[in-house]
């Protein structure tokens, strides 16, 4: 675990997260294909990435991505009390911890670059919002 989470920088894990390189990205649209088409789907995940999903969008409406701050990412793991499962299998913790939330920072910066560049929508999501108001948003950027 320290080679994984306490040796490497955040930009060597980042290079290195297997989702940010699309690993299983076709099992999700084989899986998203296989459904009927006579209803809305809502598909989710750090695999959906904008450079594999837009060329498959017949309007850019049909997407969205979620951008969580630094502060809402590490408030969802407390919330689901899974903060320290991997930083505690380390011998620094606190650095593991670390390491993670700025890796997970600069995988959202470079969806929000992707993102931005391929003219599709996103939102920040910080936790300032309820999520009826969330979800207004998300309706009003997808559905007008």
């Amino acid at each position: 675990m320290d080679k994984r989470w306490v040796e490497r920088s955040p930009k060597e894990m980042l290079h290195t997260f297997h989702w940010f390189a699309g690993e299983g990205f076709h099992f999700i649209v084989d899986d998203l294909l296989a459904l009927p088409s006579d209803r809305l789907v809502i598909a989710e995940g750090f695999r959906l990435l904008p450079l594999l999903v837009a060329p498959l969008l017949q309007d850019k409406r049909h997407a969205i991505w979620l951008l969580p701050t630094p502060a809402f990412r590490r408030h969802a793991f407390d919330a689901r009390d899974t903060t320290w499962d991997i930083p505690r299998k380390t011998s620094n913790a606190e650095l593991a911890l670390a390491n993670i939330l700025e890796r997970d920072k600069l995988f959202t910066n470079r969806v929000r670059d992707e993102v931005s560049r391929l003219g599709l929508y996103a939102l920040k999501v910080d936790g300032s919002q309820s999520e009826d108001a969330l979800e207004a948003a998300i309706g009003d950027l997808l559905f007008g």
